[in-house]
């Protein structure tokens, strides 16, 4: 049996029910049914608010300070946030602003968002990727973006848009830099 992938997904919605914690658990989901993870869902919603007021990582509780060590000693990262105003959630950024600076180093993370439109889907270029460059992460090449028109929200469907992009995103995990650093585990991640 293989070892589990400790995979870590932060949900940038500041709702709930959430069509973006909805994208997450489907990529989850399907990560799952082709190797072992240990996943850990992180939602804005339930932590945000002990961390909103906080200037620094010593004021933080510790139930946000567990979600922080989460990320920063995931083997995969996968990100997902509303759009909002062009770009993530503030919140979403205010949570990373506490993420140790190299914690991230050559960390694979999956970019993923949703939104009302095809409009927004270079949120992921233009503001996932810069964000997660700073922290030296090796965001994968291909990211995920829903929005309101390619489907149904909140019914499962075998396949369709969303889930064929997480297939071609997992594909090329196995062929990123990072890819060995994991053995088995890490390596030939690949979605049916």
């Amino acid at each position: 049996m293989s070892t589990p992938i400790k995979v870590v997904a932060v949900s940038g919605s500041l709702n709930d029910p959430s069509k973006t914690t909805v994208l997450l658990q489907e990529i989850l989901d399907r990560l799952a049914l082709v190797h072992p993870i240990e996943a850990r869902l992180i939602k804005l919603t339930e932590i945000g608010p002990h961390f909103a007021g906080a200037l620094s990582r010593a004021e933080l509780p510790a139930v946000v300070e567990d979600e922080l060590q989460a990320i920063e000693t995931a083997d995969l990262l996968v990100v997902a946030s509303p759009v909002y105003r062009a770009s993530f959630t503030g919140l979403f950024k205010h949570l990373f602003d506490f993420v140790d600076q190299y914690a991230l180093v050559d960390t694979p993370v999956l970019l993923a968002a949703s939104g009302g439109s095809e409009r927004h889907a270079l949120i992921i270029e233009h503001q996932f990727r810069p964000l997660f460059a700073f922290f030296q992460a090796l965001t994968l090449p291909l990211g995920i973006y829903a929005h309101d028109s390619a489907r149904h929200w909140g019914r499962r469907a075998r396949s369709g848009h969303r889930g064929h992009r997480a297939d071609r995103a997992f594909r090329h995990r196995h062929r990123h830099p990072a890819a060995g650093r994991y053995g088995c585990a890490g390596c030939a991640i690949r979605l049916r």
